[in-house]
């Protein structure tokens, strides 16, 4: 497998604060990880840290072999970088089609593609990104960034807030595109068992520390570890 991403003694922060330190780990083409730790533990600083918004102290990142550290949060995205924030950022009073068109670039993640990914998008296509429901407006959140094209996908808390019936559907979706279309991505989220069956590995940060990196399948087989570093077993 062609490595994708490398990120190397990556330390990182806000202002003065470091909140990330000597964080290391490698991704593959058509490679997911999942990103788990409690509340506060460097999660978010990492995605932030890879689109280039936050402080960097110390520490490299590649994309296909091509050197982003320096790169703007712009010249990020042009390179191939995808992300979907935690508050989705969708334009609330463009439509749901012209959220998806406005920023698309040409690739495979056409405007029907992503409407077979997410059938409700389809259907809602001429509503305002406002009026949507929050998981529909997560799905176009991650629809949005789709069309972008993106060479790697990052999705922070993706199931956050959301009702049970409509975590269910967005991991479905989930599945369909990193096991299925094999997209390379990032998912940080808090509950393993929800990120682990989509995911091909997975790290745990702890105190901005990656203290665990395995499979998600060994995980899966075997939460002891998990329990040991996050006090649950998976819920």
């Amino acid at each position: 497998m062609a490595e994708l991403l490398a990120v190397s003694g990556l330390s990182a922060g806000y202002g003065r604060a470091v909140v990330l330190s000597d964080v290391a780990f490698r991704l593959g083409e058509g490679e997911a990880l999942a990103v788990l730790g409690r509340n506060g533990v460097g999660k978010t600083t990492l995605i932030d840290s890879l689109i280039g918004v936050t402080r960097r102290f110390a520490g490299s990142l590649t994309l296909g072999g091509r050197e982003i550290t320096a790169l703007s949060p712009e010249a990020r995205a042009a390179a191939g970088i995808g992300w979907v924030p935690q508050e989705r950022n969708i334009f609330g009073s463009l439509t749901v089609q012209e959220n998806i068109t406005a920023v698309a670039r040409p690739g495979r993640w056409t405007l029907d593609r992503i409407y077979g990914l997410f059938p409700r998008l389809r259907q809602r296509r001429n509503q305002s990104g406002g009026s949507l429901s929050g998981g529909e407006q997560q799905m176009l959140a991650i629809g949005r960034a789709l069309a972008l094209n993106p060479r790697l996908l990052l999705l922070d808390e993706p199931t956050e807030g959301l009702a049970p019936i409509v975590i269910e559907e967005l991991l479905r979706a989930l599945r369909r595109l990193f096991v299925e279309d094999r997209m390379a991505g990032i998912v940080v989220e808090q509950h393993a068992h929800k990120v682990l069956p989509i995911t091909d590995r997975a790290i745990v940060l702890d105190r901005g520390r990656i203290v665990l990196e395995a499979s998600s399948g060994s995980l899966l087989a075997d939460p002891a570890p998990l329990e040991r570093h996050l006090g649950v077993t998976g819920g």
